[in-house]
């Protein structure tokens, strides 16, 4: 039996029908990526223990608004568009003032009007030291002959978190640094081996201008261990699965 006229189909239509659907379904991603959510892998140890070297998180755009920082595909954005300040205690993923091409991820610790210092390794904002508890001794995963100490940092909210201390070092004692108006003060949570905003920015972070902010880290949906990578196929499956979908803190 031979299709007739009206019910042949047209090879022609069903190629133009598959690159119609690919070319939405591309824009869809790209918009989403541009303006939405956006991966990134975590390079080093300096958010330990929250974060570990190969996770791979995922970072709301909306939760600051937009700038030129977050929408890479939106020449039109300028300044910040819906912007919202972070909130302390917040990790965020910024672009580097003096590199943006490279994105950094730190945790938000002085706000604008603040006045920041660090006392014998503890964070004091507004003459408020924060909570220390320390709890044990452990290995800094990317380097396994520091021994470090896990510390519980508690703010005056209540927010807490488990950060490392491996010891004195010259950024455990600073002077103030008085946040201004539209800046904001960044630290690693592993705090003696991370270039954060206590040094200054042609060799850590300086001040961090709201324009630079990315969006915020919320989840690690995956975590590979270290020596995988995208072009060795055969370590694709190297994974931590016990830091599959964890809400970052």
């Amino acid at each position: 039996m031979t299709e007739t006229p009206e019910t042949a189909a047209d090879p022609w239509a069903e190629i133009l029908d598959t690159v119609r659907t690919l070319i939405i379904g591309l824009a869809a991603a790209l918009t989403l990526h541009a303006v939405f959510l956006q991966p990134f892998t975590i390079p080093s140890s300096s958010m330990e223990p929250g974060l570990r070297t190969g996770d791979y998180i995922v970072v709301s755009k909306p939760t600051y608004g937009w700038s030129l920082a977050s929408v890479s595909f939106s020449p039109w954005v300028s300044g910040r568009v819906f912007g919202r300040d972070p909130k302390r205690g917040d990790v965020v993923v910024f672009r580097l003032p003096r590199d943006p091409k490279q994105a950094w991820i730190k945790r938000v610790i002085g706000l604008p009007g603040d006045r920041v210092q660090m006392i014998g390794g503890q964070v004091v904002v507004n003459g408020q030291p924060w909570a220390q508890e320390a709890l044990d001794l452990t290995v800094d995963l990317d380097r396994p002959e520091r021994v470090v100490r896990r510390v519980r940092e508690t703010q005056p909210s209540g927010r807490s978190y488990v950060t490392y201390d491996g010891g004195q070092t010259l950024a455990d004692d600073t002077g103030v640094y008085e946040v201004p108006a539209g800046q904001y003060l960044v630290m690693g949570d592993n705090r003696d081996n991370s270039l954060d905003g206590r040094f200054p920015a042609d060799v850590g972070v300086g001040l961090l201008p709201a324009s630079n902010l990315v969006g915020k880290a919320e989840w690690v949906l995956a975590s590979w261990k270290p020596g995988a990578g995208l072009f060795k196929p055969w370590t694709w499956l190297n994974l931590r699965g016990d830091r599959f979908f964890k809400r970052i803190q």
